[in-house]
């Protein structure tokens, strides 16, 4: 079993880590554990250890940790455990995965596997010149554009270690009067819509347990894509309330849509955000991988 351990998910967490390693040890498992330094080193960790013959690796971190690890393994015969350390936890919580050490080692060390099918950004680059296209960005969970998304890229790493999941509160409220709402033309499927803020998801969850698009299944084919009709930062306030109460469905501006491709159209930089993680700009297409991945649950 070989563990991608991320050291900058929180350092509060990372006795969980340890004390999962203690268990698997003490139950005669073989573990390797890398750690990560610097973004791409799970993916490159990952593919590396898949290719080495290794059956399960694990990602040790947040959703942006599993995504990497996800990336690397995709196309592999190896499964993907994962051990949650993040701030959000949202595919954690999308699973129903354990967070109690024994539970995490159970799950580990028995390998009950359900389909993850990841989605793939292609295109985008930095939002800062040079603007050179990055290559294509796997995510598992959602990519937002708009709002949520320069929320994301404005959050100081520092206070979302120090608050985590507040500091997202935190930076909404800072970013609600000085966000300019500019319009997001994008295609779904070939049909063209507009909006103030997307959110292309995989799952039913957002921002940890907050359930954003019932009809979602991560491990089949296919988004649903959020839509924010509404400019201005009282209908973006009404939408942050809305969330974690349950009532985001019945919000006037909100609507829901399912597609197989979203095309994001348009020359500004508009800002993206895959997973909790800063992704430079809006991808030009949005697909799914080409196939899903095997992920380690519970149970």
């Amino acid at each position: 079993m070989v563990i991608i351990y991320n050291p900058t998910a929180g350092n509060r967490r990372v006795h969980r880590l340890w004390r999962v390693l203690d268990i698997l040890a003490a139950n005669g498992v073989r573990i390797e554990v890398l750690r990560t330094e610097r973004a791409g080193d799970a993916q490159r960790l990952a593919r590396a250890a898949a290719e080495g013959g290794a059956r399960l690796v694990v990602a040790a971190g947040g959703d942006g940790t599993i995504a990497e690890v996800a990336n690397g393994l995709l196309g592999t015969a190896a499964r993907l455990g994962v051990i949650p350390l993040g701030t959000a936890n949202v595919l954690a919580h999308e699973y129903a995965l354990p967070f109690a050490p024994r539970a995490v080692a159970a799950a580990l060390a028995f390998g009950r596997t359900r389909l993850l099918w990841p989605g793939l950004a292609e295109g985008g680059g930095p939002l800062a010149p040079p603007a050179a296209a990055e290559p294509t960005r796997l995510f598992v969970q959602m990519l937002g554009v708009g709002f949520d998304a320069d929320v994301v890229r404005r959050l100081p790493l520092g206070l979302k270690k120090v608050l985590g999941r507040g500091a997202y509160v935190w930076q909404t409220l800072r970013e609600l009067p000085r966000y300019a709402f500019p319009p997001v033309t994008l295609r779904l499927d070939g049909v063209a819509v507009e909006a103030v803020s997307v959110i292309v998801s995989k799952g039913r969850l957002y921002g940890g347990r907050y359930l954003l698009a019932p009809e979602a299944d991560s491990g089949a084919r296919g988004f649903s894509v959020v839509l924010f009709e509404q400019a201005g930062w009282r209908a973006a306030l009404r939408g942050a309330i809305a969330l974690p109460l349950g009532r985001l469905g019945a919000l006037a501006g909100v609507r829901r849509v399912r597609a197989r491709e979203i095309e994001f159209l348009g020359d500004p930089p508009m800002a993206a955000q895959t997973d909790g993680d800063p992704a430079g700009r809006a991808p030009r297409l949005v697909r799914d991988a080409a196939q899903p991945i095997a992920l380690v649950v519970s149970g």
